[in-house]
């Protein structure tokens, strides 16, 4: 069953009382909130997710909960929670679904160590992962939403999710967050995608998100193993450049680029070894999105 054959008030119900139950890739998710607001955002943007059967476990408990501020009395704030502790202060209102979705990101990355956790996106296409690792500002988001759209099966815009001992790549679609610029870019480029509201005001500027397409959440139990690495950099007005990376420093940036790196030890340095020799690393810079995905389609049609 999924969230769109929930009513308003039956999402409701749940949202406030034990919690809306969720699939969210290997992983399960439960929430609570009882703010209109966000209730009418999620019934909107988690239509697509199935629900969790009441049998099975759930790794994450989380609730967006208002709060009130002695220095700011009049204000309308919320605060994410999870398992009675508060990883951020509170915010305005208005940003309660950003803060749940960075929430869920952060308590995925702080919990989980049976996988290998890269801060990257990657996409599936011709059977095979393309991981596209990036620092922040390097338009890994914008990229992988448009892929989405052009052909490949989103696993992230986040996580490379790798188990360590197989190689294999897990799914984890999530609500992608655009930020600032491209917004519009997006909004011009894919008018069929499903996006939320403008969230101004936020420490990245203005947020929007974006859905994962049906198939790309219908087929997140489908692991893939990776073939393709690709450093993406936007930049204003280059050209298209897709070079080769030795091994070397492709093997450096993943491994300063995993949040449990050094947790998981000669795990997985043994993992990154392993991942680096069988794929085959380039860096991508480019600032036409045509161009990039002709040579991506290049690169993966091999």
């Amino acid at each position: 069953m999924k969230v769109a054959q929930l009513s308003l008030n039956e999402l409701r119900a749940l949202l406030v009382g034990p919690g809306l139950r969720v699939k969210a890739g290997p992983f399960n998710l439960s929430i609570r909130t009882r703010l209109p607001s966000l209730i009418r955002q999620l019934h909107s943007l988690y239509s697509r997710y199935s629900l969790v059967e009441e049998d099975e476990i759930v790794e994450f408990h989380v609730q967006v909960i208002p709060r009130r501020s002695v220095r700011r009395p009049f204000a309308r704030l919320i605060q994410f929670e999870v398992d009675g502790r508060f990883p951020f202060p509170p915010v305005p209102l208005e940003q309660a679904l950003a803060t749940l979705e960075w929430g869920v990101n952060l308590v995925i990355a702080a919990r989980i160590n049976h996988f290998l956790l890269f801060h990257s996106a990657a996409v599936e296409r011709n059977g095979h992962v393309l991981l596209l690792p990036a620092w922040p500002g390097s338009g890994k988001t914008t990229l992988s939403a448009m892929l989405m759209y052009h052909g490949y099966r989103l696993f992230s815009d986040e996580f490379g999710l790798m188990e360590p001992q197989s190689g294999e790549f897990y799914p984890l679609p999530r609500l992608m967050p655009l930020k600032n610029q491209s917004i519009e870019v997006v909004r011009n480029r894919l008018p069929e995608a499903m996006l939320g509201p403008e969230i101004p005001g936020t420490l990245k500027g203005t947020v929007v998100h974006i859905c994962p397409t049906q198939a790309s959440i219908e087929q997140s139990d489908e692991t893939a193993r990776p073939r393709w690495i690709v450093f993406p950099k936007w930049s204003a007005g280059a050209a298209v450049r897709l070079e080769p990376l030795p091994q070397s420093e492709a093997f450096l940036l993943l491994a300063t680029n995993a949040f449990n790196y050094e947790v998981l030890g000669k795990t997985a340095f043994n993992a990154v070894t392993n991942l680096v020799r069988g794929c085959e690393c380039r860096k991508l810079v480019y600032s036409d999105f045509d161009e990039a995905l002709a040579v991506l389609n290049a690169l993966t049609d091999g």
